[in-house]
């Protein structure tokens, strides 16, 4: 197996991909699907490190290769934090690395995900050009917003080298209830109903096996305190303890609850296709399904070496499109329709497909 490239500067990046052929950029090898392609591998853990950070205006840059724990310690020394809850923050997982394979955690659900907090990016194209897109401040909105079509495009347009972001205050405090239910029709119902009342959850997640919805709420104590009163009088369920919570978070942020060796995929949801995709995935044997951001995210596991085709077979009938993060099983799942927008992005940024497919 040839060795990955591993540049130590900007400018050895730009000479490693102009001498390489067929290449893709690989992170910390927290999501090893994503890279499992017949490609010379560039690891980004030399460029790593925190470039820029204005907390006054509420942004950061930083290197691509930059653990994503070293960038939350930095942001919550003062008091601030990224709102989208970004998987695998402890397990190791880099900046580049999150904002190619598109993944968002809970916090998603109130505040948005990745892709509305990236503001620019310095990248590597096909053609071997160091190009800047974007901006490092809030209020720059001018031209075309490239930076938002590396979020989710597998290192496929071209290598990121740093990446700029804006990220929130944190907030005073945060209190998790866990809302009894029954079966899935009873928390579908449960998370529409909460997302459209006045108490703004932080997050809406159904955690994988659970007998209940969990809402975290975040904000003054004061007024946690009286909302939280408000829900559990509305539905049956549980104040849960801070070491609790703070548990259950976790463990979903690191998919703990996955299948060690086994597959681990997400797929973007509506709230109306949740039941008919829980019923899919659910009727394969050790199935694991954790629903998140209210109902439009899934993350699903299976254990190793098991037939999965019949979950590929719902999803395309449904006219959703799953991704592979770890284990063997093919890149997508179900639906594979590929925007021409997509296309056209690729082809101008690698004309010679130095980086694999859009499909592989």
């Amino acid at each position: 197996m040839t060795p990955p490239l591993s540049p130590a500067s900007v400018s050895e990046l730009v000479e490693a991909v102009r001498s390489t052929p067929r290449l893709l950029a690989v992170g910390a090898g927290t999501k090893p699907r994503l890279s499992s392609v017949n490609a010379t591998k560039l690891s980004m853990k030399r460029l790593s490190g925190l470039i820029e950070y204005d907390p006054s205006e509420f942004t950061f840059t930083a290197m691509a290769g930059t653990p994503l724990r070293e960038i939350a310690a930095a942001l919550g020394e003062r008091g601030q934090y990224m709102p989208f809850d970004p998987p695998l923050l402890d397990t190791g997982a880099t900046l580049g690395g999150t904002v190619a394979a598109g993944l968002s955690g809970s916090g998603r659900f109130r505040f948005g995900g990745l892709r509305d907090f990236i503001l620019g990016v310095q990248f590597v194209d096909g053609s071997g050009r160091l190009l800047r897109l974007g901006g490092k401040v809030v209020k720059n909105a001018a031209g075309f917003d490239l930076p938002k079509f590396f979020v989710g495009s597998l290192g496929r347009f071209g290598v990121l080298a740093e990446i700029t972001f804006k990220v929130f205050p944190r907030p005073e405090s945060s209190v998790t209830l866990k809302l009894a239910t029954s079966d899935v029709a009873s928390a579908y119902r449960i998370m529409i109903d909460a997302a459209n009342t006045r108490w703004e959850p932080q997050a809406l997640d159904l955690p994988p096996g659970s007998d209940g919805v969990c809402l975290r709420l975040a904000g003054p104590m004061s007024a946690l305190t009286e909302i939280a009163k408000e829900i559990l009088a509305r539905w049956p369920g549980r104040l849960l303890s801070a070491a609790e919570a703070e548990e259950l978070w976790s463990d979903l942020r690191e998919f703990r609850w996955a299948h060690p060796g086994g597959v681990l995929a997400k797929v973007a949801l509506t709230p109306q296709t949740l039941p008919a995709f829980y019923q899919a995935a659910s009727a394969i044997e050790g199935a694991r399904v954790h629903i998140s951001a209210g109902g439009n995210l899934a993350f699903f596991s299976f254990p190793p070496r098991l037939d999965t085709t019949s979950v590929d077979g719902a999803l395309a009938k449904l006219g959703l499109s799953g991704l592979t993060l770890r284990g063997d099983a093919p890149l997508w799942w179900g639906a594979r329709a590929r925007s021409k927008i997509a296309e056209s992005v690729k082809q101008a940024l690698d004309p010679v497909q130095r980086f694999p497919s859009l499909d592989n």
